[in-house]
């Protein structure tokens, strides 16, 4: 995997850039808020991966190349002209995406992007407060310092991320502890917002299909072929 470097015009609407290569050894794609876009390069093939609430184990065909784009929340949104809503834990294929021309895409995925988005409005920010809120406290504090409603938050971010409020916040803090270093587990629950370890290990169990300490051991659930 090569991370792309990205000009300061694309970081307001992109976490992130990277061409991968598949090796056909096994591969975890771990739980993401995110929304993605891909395209396979083999057949320009480009596809809208929504937030992914499980992780998923699998073995890529040996060769395989894409491009992937890692947006932040609610710019893909802005970007495909609709909500995500129904976008959780599915891969759609893309016709066309207006303003991207996939030949462009693939020969230089940063540029053409900034393009794509240079005559954008950028979205409102109140959902990158709600989202950088909510890794430090809970839906109802949340939304009173947003001076919003709970049902106005959840419309929000099922709109804006495809997810709850609670689920993206689920989420966040399960990639704070697979980004942690090394370093005893109940640390690592408070540095990532858990009652305790206890809470810490059965919810990585619900998302990671196995305790964080079998993961770290490399005991994975079977690797499956990949279909996207």
């Amino acid at each position: 995997m090569r991370s792309l470097v990205m000009p300061p015009a694309l970081t307001r609407w992109v976490a992130g850039i990277d061409v991968a290569t598949a090796a056909g050894s096994p591969v975890v794609d771990v739980p993401d808020h995110a929304t993605t876009l891909l395209l396979r390069l083999d057949r320009s093939e480009l596809i809208v991966m929504g937030p992914r609430t499980r992780a998923a184990y699998h073995v890529g065909t040996p060769g395989r190349s894409c491009v992937r784009v890692r947006m932040r929340p609610g710019r893909a949104q802005a970007l495909l002209g609709r909500p995500l809503r129904a976008l959780a834990d599915r891969a759609l294929p893309l016709r066309e995406l207006p303003g991207l021309d996939v030949d462009r895409f693939a020969a230089d995925p940063v540029a053409a992007l900034v393009e794509t988005v240079a005559d954008r409005p950028e979205p409102a920010h109140r959902l990158d407060e709600a989202a950088r809120l909510l890794t430090v406290v809970g839906v109802a504090t949340t939304a009173a310092r947003l001076h919003i409603s709970e049902r106005r938050l959840h419309t929000l971010f099922t709109d804006g991320t495809g997810l709850s409020p609670k689920r993206f916040a689920r989420i966040d803090r399960l990639r704070t502890v697979l980004a942690a270093d090394t370093g005893r587990w109940s640390d690592i629950a408070a540095t990532a917002g858990y009652y305790d370890q206890s809470h810490m290990t059965a919810e990585f169990r619900h998302f990671m299909g196995v305790p964080p300490a079998a993961f770290t051991a490399g005991r994975h659930p079977t690797a499956s072929p990949c279909t996207t």
